[in-house]
C-alpha cells in the first residue's frame, strides 16, 4: 500500500496534511532484508496507476527484485492513512493512545491475489517464503491462497508466517481465530502476546505455544520485555533448503480447526531460548514488529544460533524503532555481530537512540565499545 503520514502529530480529523511513503509487512520484511545484503524477492498485486508506479519503484530501490509484481488494469493501489502512534490490537476506543489507521484497500489489486492469479515459480523462488496475516484479512480469495500456502508438502520452502492482527480489517463476520488455524501451518511464526490475547484470548507465551504446537519454530514478542522462541529440535534451529523444482500449487483447505491436517508433533521437547531487548529511545513504534521478522530470518538465512537470531531480531527493530519511517536503514552486518556477541551483562546494559546505527560507519574497526552505544 501507500501510506500516509501526518505532518503533525494530532488526530487524522486535524491534521493539515500529509507525507506520502510506502507501507505493508511483507515488503518491508523484503526490503529490510536486500538492506541486509540479501537476495530478495516481493510477489504482489498493484494497480495500473501511479501509486503502485510508485510502490514498485520504491520498493525496488532497496534492491529488491520486483519483477513478480503484477500490475492489475482494473483495480486500485491500496492506500492508508495513520497517525505516528503505535497500531491497535484491541476493540476500537480502548486504546486511546494507539495509532488512528483507516485501510482504503477494499477492491484493491492486492485483494484479487489468489491461488490462480500467483504463480508459485515465483512464490517458491527462494529458501524461506515470508507471509502475513494481514493478507487474509483482505478477501475471500486472499484467505484462499494463504490456506494454500499454508498447507505442508513436499518441496515447499520454508514459510515464515508473522500473525500481525490488525483489529480495523476484522470486522463483520470475519473471524481473526483464522490467523490460528493459517500459523499452525507454517514453520516459523512470529506474534505478539498482545495480539494472541486480542484476537485469540491466550494469554502467556507458554499458554501461546500450547495452541500453536505444529510449528517448527513460534516466536512470541513481548515488547520491551524481548522475545522467546520455542524450538522443536534440540540442537539446533531449521534451516532453510535450497530451492529445487516445485510441484504444482496443492488444494486449499479449507480449515485446520479440527487438527486432523496436522498431526501432532513429534514428542520432542522444546528448546526455549528467551532474550531480553536492548534499551531503547523510541521514536516511533510502527514497522518495528517487520523489522524484526527481518532481522530473525536474516539471521536464520545465515544459519546463527537462537539467541543469535532473536539478537538480531531486536537489533533490526532497533534501527527502526529509532525513527520515524516504517524502514530504516540496517546496522552493517559486521557491527550487528559484534553487538551479538555482547556477553549477558553487556548486551544488558546496551542502549540504542537515534543515529546508532551510524557508529558502524563512525567506527568501521569496531574501536568503539558497543556498551557505550547510548545515543540520546
Amino acid at each position: 500500500m501507500v501510506t500516509f503520514v501526518p505532518t503533525a502529530p494530532g488526530r487524522l480529523a486535524d491534521v493539515p496534511s500529509f507525507v506520502r511513503g510506502i507501507g505493508g509487512a511483507e515488503s518491508n520484511v523484503a526490503c529490510a532484508l536486500a538492506a541486509s545484503g540479501h537476495r530478495a524477492k516481493w510477489v504482489g498485486r498493484v494497480g495500473a496507476d501511479g501509486f503502485g508506479e510508485h510502490l514498485v519503484a520504491a520498493i525496488g530501490s532497496y534492491g529488491v527484485d520486483t519483477s513478480a509484481v503484477q500490475r492489475d488494469p482494473d483495480r486500485p493501489t491500496g492506500i492508508y492513512f495513520r497517525t505516528a502512534g503505535e497500531r491497535a490490537t484491541g476493540t476500537a476506543g480502548e486504546e486511546p493512545d494507539r495509532a488512528e489507521v483507516i485501510y482504503y484497500r477494499a477492491g484493491s489489486a492486492a485483494s484479487a491475489m489468489s491461488p490462480s492469479t500467483m504463480r508459485y515459480e515465483d512464490l517458491f523462488s527462494g529458501r524461506i517464503l515470508h507471509l502475513s496475516g494481514i493478507t487474509a484479512a483482505l478477501s475471500a480469495d486472499c484467505l484462499s491462497l494463504m490456506r494454500t500456502l499454508t498447507t505442508r508438502f513436499p518441496g515447499r520452502p520454508l514459510v515464515s508466517f508473522d500473525v500481525n492482527y490488525r483489529v480495523n480489517l476484522w470486522h463483520d463476520a470475519a473471524d481473526p481465530r483464522v490467523l490460528l488455524d493459517l500459523a499452525r501451518g507454517a514453520d516459523i511464526v512470529f506474534v505478539g502476546e498482545d495480539e494472541a490475547e486480542a484476537a485469540w484470548g491466550v494469554r502467556g507465551s507458554a499458554a501461546i505455544r500450547e495452541v500453536l504446537p505444529e510449528p517448527e519454530v513460534l516466536v512470541v514478542k513481548r515488547g520491551e520485555r524481548g522475545a522467546v522462541a520455542y524450538a522443536r529440535r534440540a540442537a539446533t534451529f531449521p534451516t532453510p533448503p535450497h530451492p529445487e523444482p516445485r510441484a504444482p500449487l496443492p488444494e486449499p483447505r479449507t480449515s485446520n480447526a479440527a487438527g486432523a491436517e496436522f498431526p501432532a508433533p513429534q514428542a520432542r521437547p522444546d528448546t526455549v531460548t528467551d532474550e531480553p531487548a536492548p534499551r531503547v529511545d523510541v521514536v516511533a513504534p510502527v514497522g518495528a514488529g517487520d523489522a524484526f521478522a527481518a532481522g530473525f530470518l536474516s539471521a536464520t538465512l545465515r544459519e546463527l544460533s537462537a539467541r543469535e537470531r532473536l539478537r538480531h531480531g531486536h537489533l533490526m527493530a532497533a534501527a527502526t524503532l529509532t525513527v520515524a519511517a516504517d524502514l530504516a536503514v540496517p546496522p552493517a552486518r559486521a557491527y550487528a555481530d559484534r553487538l551479538v556477541a555482547l556477553d549477558a551483562r553487556a548486551w544488558g546494559t546496551l542502549r540504542l537512540g537515534p543515529g546508532w546505527t551510524a557508529t558502524a560507519e563512525q567506527h568501521p574497526q569496531g574501536r568503539q565499545d558497543p556498551q557505550e552505544v547510548r545515543i540520546p
